[in-house]
């Protein structure tokens, strides 16, 4: 399993989403207390980081 985003549950709780690296099927764990929390950020924040469209598209962008 390799970990490819994260979800944000009701009531804020965050869970790790992952996909098997054999069969493709994805798969969602809560977060865990000894969880690295910089790992967790850098998993948040991959899509504004590499966005799945260019960003000069966007009114008002430059």
């Amino acid at each position: 399993m390799e970990p490819i985003g994260i979800e944000v549950r009701d009531g804020g709780e965050w869970a790790l989403v992952h996909r098997c690296t054999g069969c493709a099927t994805i798969k969602t764990n809560r977060v865990a207390g000894d969880d690295l929390e910089l790992a967790l950020l850098q998993l948040a924040l991959r899509p504004l980081a590499s966005p799945p469209f260019p960003l000069g598209h966007l009114p008002g962008y430059s």
